[in-house]
């Protein structure tokens, strides 16, 4: 059962969503707020009651990305979902780098919304192809100029990236965890194949996320692949 908090300042969106939620078996809905505050204050009180995060960006008293960031550090576990519109590509870029792993159009029907929410927790990443490409094209020209820059030789920084030895780094059950979510397996799967708690994988995530300096699981896998921990 994943538990999700709604965050949409339109009240009848906001029940369209949530009553999308509850409907579906597999999901609970946590709590729906239509505010930056309210959201806040809920956290603040419940950070450990929720798994999903379904914010909009558009908020009365702020952006969704103050809450995406605010939940990420709150509960490193958790993920978040954007409600965007057509056309809204640069915001939904904006909240993946905030932490948000995909988004979910406003028009979508109930049955694609939680369905859309299940495939995340699963491992899947709900971004368009578009999407998808413009993060890859930024992080290239990240890695570009860092490579490039005159202060570090690019020799040194390619050195620098595999560096640190994945037995320094993590332990032998975060490593095992890391191997099962790159697999794609969801928390409740690695719970089960490695004979722990969900809370203990949650746990486990929460360091990784720590230790590799990501908000994500896509971030995870990725980064730990980048640094030789994982086959590409």
């Amino acid at each position: 059962m994943w538990r999700v908090l709604v965050v949409e300042d339109d009240q009848q969106m906001r029940e369209f969503f949530a009553d999308s939620v509850s409907h579906c078996d597999a999901l609970q809905l946590a709590a729906s707020v239509g505010t930056v505050a309210e959201a806040m204050a809920w956290l603040n009180a419940n950070a450990n009651e929720f798994d999903v995060l379904l914010t909009d960006l558009g908020l009365p008293d702020g952006s969704g990305l103050e809450v995406i960031v605010h939940a990420k550090t709150l509960n490193p576990a958790c993920e978040p979902l954007v409600i965007s519109m057509f056309g809204d590509e640069s915001n939904v870029l904006a909240s993946i780098e905030a932490g948000a792993l995909g988004y979910i159009h406003k028009d979508s029907s109930p049955e694609d919304i939680a369905k859309t929410i299940l495939d995340m927790c699963a491992g899947a990443s709900p971004i368009s192809p578009m999407i998808a490409r413009r993060v890859l094209d930024k992080y290239r020209t990240g890695q570009s100029n860092r490579l490039s820059d005159p202060v570090k030789p690019a020799s040194k920084a390619i050195e620098e990236l595999h560096a640190v030895s994945m037995h320094d780094l993590l332990t032998p059950r975060e490593q095992d965890v890391l191997a099962l979510i790159a697999r794609g397996f969801s928390y409740a799967e690695v719970a089960r194949l490695q004979s722990m708690s969900l809370s203990t994988v949650q746990t486990h995530i929460k360091n990784l996320y720590v230790k590799l300096s990501v908000h994500s699981k896509n971030e995870a896998v990725f980064e730990a692949t980048r640094m030789g921990f994982l086959s590409s």
